[in-house]
């Protein structure tokens, strides 16, 4: 995908489209960290991850699932 600046005030603006966020799971409150490699631009999400609701759940099925053996384990 080829991109062109635009101005904003005094400085220059890379507008990023709603799929393209939405396909990374960046708000528009998201931070992200840009750092240079090479030739390249590399802009990441700061906060990546599965969150905490995520990891909930997950938690809670492994417990459902093998509850009996980790009750074994803790005794």
């Amino acid at each position: 995908m080829v991109k062109t600046l635009q101005k904003h005030g005094n400085s220059q603006a890379l507008v990023i489209e709603k799929a393209l966020l939405d396909a990374l799971g960046i708000g528009p409150d998201a931070q992200l960290e840009v750092t240079i490699s090479g030739q390249s631009l590399v802009i990441t999400p700061v906060n990546v991850g599965v969150g905490r609701e995520a990891v909930g759940e997950s938690v809670g099925k492994l417990r459902k699932r093998y509850d009996k053996m980790l009750k074994k384990l803790a005794e």
